[in-house]
């Protein structure tokens, strides 16, 4: 096994102040809330969906996926193909409502769509899971990289150093900067994947050997009802519900997509992402289950992709990629800071003293992103008491974001949705959801996996949002019809494009990716 020596820990070292110089090249003096929170609003779609993929396939995703390869098997890629499927969904109806809005967050979208107690709401669970889940998950993950290099040094004082530095260009250069340095590290995870995967394929003798010595049913998409992994009604059921939060609504995801210059840039950024998706399973995915016959006693998941680099990369490319994950945690920590400064500065602070938010919002965002990075840091060494980072993460969205997804999906689709019902929504789901977390994760009174919890709480959220929307006058039509989806746009839409070419088609693109994602499914059920 090749011990990292001062040629990998130079070369990680080198790439890493690279990193932050090429972020600090690019920022520009920040002014305004469009300057530093939305690029401008003047991203193309390359940049949107490289900086898209980069937030979402940081050193934490490759991390969990892998272990979760490891510990369940290939199924855990459903997360990863359905999010193809659900932003083709996201461009289709959900993105022209939410760009022609004009908003700075999602949260700005929940009062424009009802009131602003959803709107506060909103932030305040965002921003929880933006601290407690997104940073403190990037922070702990780019750790477990480090400690490769650095195997003398605390977790914590990792953590403390990778949020320094990244806290160099973020503050400073705003979302400009998060998207390039995003864009950059999208391109070098995926290279240094593509090097690692192929290393895990060719120790293990190829995927004929594979298929020998792992047991199938590591190697299926579609796993029984009382799989721990990802059962089949937990895919048809509760990954949708997690996926259309995660991609259509969670601020800290389609700010990228706000920044966008046009409604087509956003478009083919978030179909460009959905694109990126689908190799997954074989440059994240499989790894960790070659691991299986690699290492087949190892004790924590999480361990398994920094085993792999470790064992399969000699010494100098070893720094090489490390640094590619070095700088992509660099990157997904800027990101949450960046959404979450937006956040407080715009959904919380500017509700509280709006003339001191709009006279010093940049001034304001920096200090704010320097609070998130502080309690990021405390609460990041905590994951490794919650076991494999991959449930961890899930297990958090499943009870906290059905509410959210009842909101969108009931505004969006039925006019009638009214703020008293996403007010009673919000309350009873916030109550049903805490209890059931508490009664299956902390006091395990209930067996019940966290991908059926999902929609057993959406379905108890619209039922409320229906019942109590009904019971009060509906909204007037006029303030929420650009924000409803409408049947007329769409065949409006329709007979628009039939006048362009099939290459700029979205629909034909979309369709392109939802065929290629049912071959994939098809082959590997």
């Amino acid at each position: 096994m090749p011990a990292p020596g001062p040629l990998a820990l130079l070369v990680a070292a080198a790439c890493t102040v690279a990193m932050v110089g090429f972020g600090l090249l690019v920022s520009r003096r920040q002014r305004s809330l469009d300057d530093y929170f939305l690029a401008s609003r003047a991203s193309r779609w390359p940049a949107i969906g490289l900086a898209l993929y980069a937030s979402n396939i940081s050193p934490t995703a490759i991390i969990a996926l892998a272990g979760a390869g490891y510990a369940f098997g290939i199924s855990v890629y459903d997360y990863e193909w359905s999010a193809t499927v659900v932003l083709v969904f996201f461009c289709v109806f959900l993105l022209p409502a939410v760009l022609g809005s004009g908003v700075y967050t999602m949260p700005e979208f929940l009062e424009r769509r009802y009131d602003r107690s959803a709107r506060v709401y909103f932030a305040a669970l965002t921003l929880f899971l933006l601290v407690f889940v997104d940073s403190a998950a990037a922070l702990y993950s780019g750790a477990l990289v480090c400690r490769m290099l650095l195997p003398g040094v605390p977790l914590w004082a990792l953590v403390a150093l990778l949020a320094g530095v990244a806290s160099l260009y973020t503050l400073t250069g705003g979302l400009r900067a998060v998207m390039w340095t995003g864009a950059v590290q999208a391109v070098l995870l995926i290279g240094s994947a593509c090097l690692i995967a192929a290393a895990a394929f060719m120790r293990v003798g190829g995927w004929q050997a594979l298929t020998r010595r792992v047991d199938p049913g590591m190697l299926s998409l579609i796993e029984p009802v009382r799989s721990a992994g990802v059962p089949w009604p937990g895919l048809l059921f509760g990954i949708p519900v997690l996926g259309f939060y995660y991609w259509c609504t969670n601020h800290y995801i389609v700010q990228r997509v706000l920044s966008a210059r046009s409604l087509d840039d956003g478009r083919r950024g978030a179909l460009l992402t959905g694109l990126l998706k689908l190799p997954e399973l074989f440059l994240l995915v499989l790894p960790g289950t070659c691991a299986l016959v690699l290492y087949p006693h190892l004790s924590n998941p999480d361990q398994v992709y920094p085993d792999l680099m470790r064992n399969l990369l000699p010494a100098g490319l070893l720094g090489v990629v490390a640094a590619g994950f070095i700088g992509a945690t660099l990157a997904a920590f800027g990101s949450t800071l960046n959404c979450a400064a937006a956040l407080i500065t715009i959904d919380l602070f500017g509700q509280i003293a709006p003339s001191v938010a709009a006279a010093h919002p940049v001034r304001i965002g920096r200090l704010s992103a320097l609070a998130v990075l502080v309690v990021a840091v405390l609460w990041a060494p905590q994951i490794q008491r919650f076991g494999d980072l991959w449930q961890y993460l899930q297990a958090v969205l499943a009870y906290a974001v059905p509410p959210i997804v009842a909101l969108f999906v009931a505004g969006q689709f039925w006019a009638r949705a009214s703020a008293a019902g996403a007010r009673a929504t919000l309350l009873v789901g916030t109550v049903c959801g805490a209890t059931l977390f508490m009664l299956t994760t902390v006091l395990g009174v209930i067996q019940l996996q966290f991908l059926y919890a999902a929609p057993i709480l959406l379905a108890i959220d619209l039922a409320v949002m229906i019942g109590v929307s009904l019971r009060h006058p509906a909204p007037r039509t006029a303030a929420i019809d650009a924000l409803v989806w409408s049947g007329a746009d769409y065949r409006a839409e329709t007979h628009r494009l039939r006048g362009i070419s099939p290459f700029y088609n979205y629909r034909l693109q979309g369709l392109a990716l939802l065929l290629l994602t049912a071959f994939i499914v098809v082959a590997f059920r």
